[in-house]
């Protein structure tokens, strides 16, 4: 019996997105957790995630995947490897680091929080200051992209000055690894999270984490938790080549096929490329449309634009949302505590295409509900 062709709506969100036809059809195998064949495309993987990383086990690091979504493997991490005499400083521009804040009070880790708005990044100096009068921190946490409105944050100059201190530095890349480069050993970054449903463009199912090997081993008995247990986790691959629990073995067999086609495309630098274009054809086509982007173009990255409503009586979020839906497409609503917005992703397997048809879409759905709006140029 053949399966129905499928006419998936285009998503344009931070994750789940829009994956290949040969990435849903590498998900049509089963495979069980023990097979040969399953252990070696996870061993590939690992090997994968590091290059992509560009660092290897040569260099003293090492990739573990782990069962749930992004926020399990930050768990993970915060859960298992801060010391039970440490403290974490918190770096928080968004909704994102905040989660993190959160996780460290249910985890009961002593902790800080230093907070900036959200359309404004966080100052190296501001975080040398903190960590200079707190000799208590242990740890230090920031988001690369904050994907509550699409910042990009100096992770590079905070990890160098928190590594140059004799901190750990965690780093949740969600929304960044793979297609914003990052130096692992310049940002002196022990623990670098993401997820398989992002810029790498796989399905939702399992995180990683990229990590220094000597902070890893350090971190023997830090162990809040059995199941996010980070270094158990990496003990067991490194034993038999499995997981300690049931993996999801659909997704890391589409997010195998996901990493041979990154490689097709050309890597992260090809990768960054299409989704810079999408970008730059949002940008423009929204202001075209009247739309206005709540964070200043030198501040925003290239994965998820968040924008202001218009200031139209006719305006209603849930109604255009649902128009945009009939229409075929999907988008997000926003996250930013001070301002009404709502976000669009650039990432996934989509094209400047793709983002024409959408902005088609939101002036078809902005004319039916009698929403007129100044048209700008393009900045």
């Amino acid at each position: 019996m053949s399966l129905p062709a499928a006419h998936d709506k285009p998503l344009f969100t931070p994750g789940p997105l829009t994956t290949s036809a040969t990435i849903k059809q590498a998900m049509l195998r089963d495979l069980g957790s023990r097979d040969v064949e399953f252990i070696a495309i996870v061993r590939a993987i690992r090997s994968s995630l590091l290059e992509i990383a560009g660092v290897s086990t040569m260099d003293g690091y090492e990739a573990i995947l782990m069962q749930g979504s992004g926020t399990f493997g930050i768990e993970s991490v915060l859960s298992s490897t801060i010391p039970r005499d440490g403290k974490l400083l918190v770096i928080a521009n968004g909704a994102y680091g905040e989660r993190i804040a959160k996780m460290a009070a249910v985890l009961q880790i002593p902790h800080t929080v230093l907070r900036c708005a959200e359309d404004t990044v966080p100052a190296p100096d501001e975080v040398r200051d903190q960590l200079g009068n707190d000799p208590q921190i242990t740890d230090v946490a920031v988001v690369h992209c904050e994907t509550t409105t699409g910042i990009i944050n100096p992770v590079t100059e905070i990890g160098f000055i928190a590594g140059g201190m004799g901190k750990r530095v965690i780093v949740d890349s969600m929304s960044g690894f793979g297609a914003i480069p990052l130096d692992l050993r310049a940002a002196s970054v022990d623990y670098l999270i993401s997820s398989a449903n992002k810029c790498l463009e796989g399905v939702p199912g399992f995180s990683f984490v990229v990590c220094r090997r000597t902070s890893l081993e350090a971190s023997d008995g830090n162990a809040r938790s059995l199941s996010l247990d980070l270094l158990a986790q990496w003990r067991g691959l490194e034993t038999n080549g499995q997981f300690r629990f049931t993996p999801p073995t659909h997704a890391i067999l589409a997010f195998h096929q996901a990493l041979v086609e990154l490689a097709q495309e050309g890597g992260i630098a090809a990768r960054a490329q299409r989704y810079q274009q999408n970008y730059r054809c949002l940008v423009d086509g929204m202001a075209k449309l009247g739309f206005e982007e709540y964070l200043p173009r030198d501040l925003q990255g290239y994965i998820i634009t968040s924008f202001r409503y218009p200031e139209h009586p006719q305006f209603d979020f849930e109604q255009f949302y649902s128009l945009l839906n009939e229409r075929g497409f999907v988008i997000y609503p926003g996250k930013v505590s001070n301002a009404d917005c709502f976000r669009i992703g650039n990432i996934g397997r989509l094209f400047p295409s793709d983002v024409r048809a959408l902005l088609g879409a939101i002036a078809d759905s902005i004319a039916e509900m009698g929403v007129t709006l100044p048209v700008t140029s393009a900045r």
